[in-house]
């Protein structure tokens, strides 16, 4: 990597697919299919119990995929990019 290189290592993104989780939290993020798919078993099951925090969490949810904010279980970011040139998938 040369100096200045602003592009993030593989290491750092996750290796959940983009598009499977933004269709997921788009039709069934209130039920939280989302974040069964990342990994994160626990909001998972008050996600669904509450109904997406009565749709507040579910739009949240979907606001922090689409900016390329959502971290899965290990911490690593879910992002639009194929990590290697950062041209969006």
């Amino acid at each position: 990597m040369e100096h200045g290189d602003v592009r993030t290592s593989d290491a750092e993104h996750s290796e959940k697919n983009f598009i499977v989780l933004t269709l997921l939290s788009l039709f069934f993020g209130y039920m939280g299919f989302d974040r069964f798919y990342l990994g994160k078993i626990g909001t998972g099951i008050l996600k669904l119990i509450f109904i997406g925090g009565f749709g507040i969490w579910w739009i949240i949810d979907l606001a922090l995929i689409l900016s390329g904010n959502m971290r899965d279980s290990s911490g690593k970011k879910v992002s639009n990019t194929n990590n290697k040139g950062g041209i969006p998938v």
